[in-house]
């Protein structure tokens, strides 16, 4: 005779992946992204431009610094406070959550009053 399973012998599987994880995670995941890419890609890009239009980039006495040079101004610039060089850290993150907002107004139609979380 056979017995029924009970509640704890089944197993649950848990979603894996993306799918997986809360909202606030992923929020967070794309936060990351869009930090890094403030800090470490666009002060790279700005180097590139700038040493293909503007020529090399001068650190001190040093004629042709290269990246490494502009990056660790960069950083010194973030731990100055400087709004410009924060501007550029964060541009991304605010880049991205300007286009987010736009997207939701157009997706929803129509702002009404009580629609707006603030």
């Amino acid at each position: 005779m056979s017995r029924a399973p009970e509640d704890s012998e089944y197993m649950v599987e848990e979603p894996r992946g993306w799918r997986g994880l809360s909202r606030l995670q992923r929020e967070m995941i794309y936060l990351g992204a869009e930090l890094l890419c403030g800090v470490l890609v666009v002060p790279l890009l700005i180097w590139v431009v700038g040493n293909r239009i503007l020529g090399g980039y001068v650190h001190g006495s040093s004629q042709h610094a290269g990246a490494a040079a502009l990056l660790g101004d960069f950083f010194t610039g973030l731990g100055n406070g400087s709004s410009v060089f924060w501007l550029v850290a964060l541009g991304p993150a605010i880049l991205v959550t300007v286009v987010r907002a736009l997207v939701y107004l157009l997706r929803s139609g129509s702002v009404r009053q009580d629609d707006i979380p603030y």
